[in-house]
């Protein structure tokens, strides 16, 4: 069964989905089935069930929104993703927050040339576990925020709370 979950922030309802213990899903949205429909089928199959507490994974959500910029480094999660994707997936959740970074920077840290921007923007767009698996620290080089699947809103909201934005000179 996946579990689902949804914890109020002060950009909007966040809703946590969990299989085994590892979150597969999570997103800036009051309904966990938008997201249970963003999984690939062979999870989809095990249906999804509202609980009250994932435990450590909502925990993490909430010591992050009390200032704790470092606590959704430690959950254990998983997504499907060719073998570049994963490298791409790892780079990214290895941007520590208060930081922001480019799409081609993204595709060098994970081992792939600069000229990669694109695959690293897909693997942004792509992204199920915002904001655990970071995407809204990846900002286009040519200035502004670029877009996030969740509304620029949000992650101007997100960028804020980590204190990123007055250590970007592209925005």
């Amino acid at each position: 069964m996946i579990e689902a979950q949804v914890l109020p922030t002060p950009t909007g309802p966040l809703a946590l989905l969990s299989h085994e213990g590892l979150i597969v899903a999570a997103g800036f949205t009051a309904d966990p089935h938008q997201m249970f429909l963003r999984l690939p089928p062979r999870l989809q199959a095990y249906g999804l069930r509202q609980v009250e507490d994932l435990g450590h994974p909502a925990q993490a959500v909430r010591d992050y929104l009390d200032g704790e910029l470092t606590a959704l480094d430690g959950v254990a999660l998983t997504q499907p993703g060719t073998p570049t994707r994963q490298r791409l997936l790892t780079a990214l959740r290895e941007v520590p927050a208060g930081t922001t970074i480019g799409y081609a920077e993204l595709a060098e840290r994970a081992g792939l040339p600069r000229t990669a921007a694109r695959a690293a923007g897909a693997a942004c767009a792509q992204n199920l576990i915002a904001p655990f698996v970071p995407c809204h620290r990846i900002l286009p080089s040519a200035g502004g925020f670029g877009g996030y699947y969740y509304g620029t809103p949000v992650k101007r909201w997100l960028l804020t709370h980590e204190k990123a934005l007055a250590q970007t000179s592209v925005l």
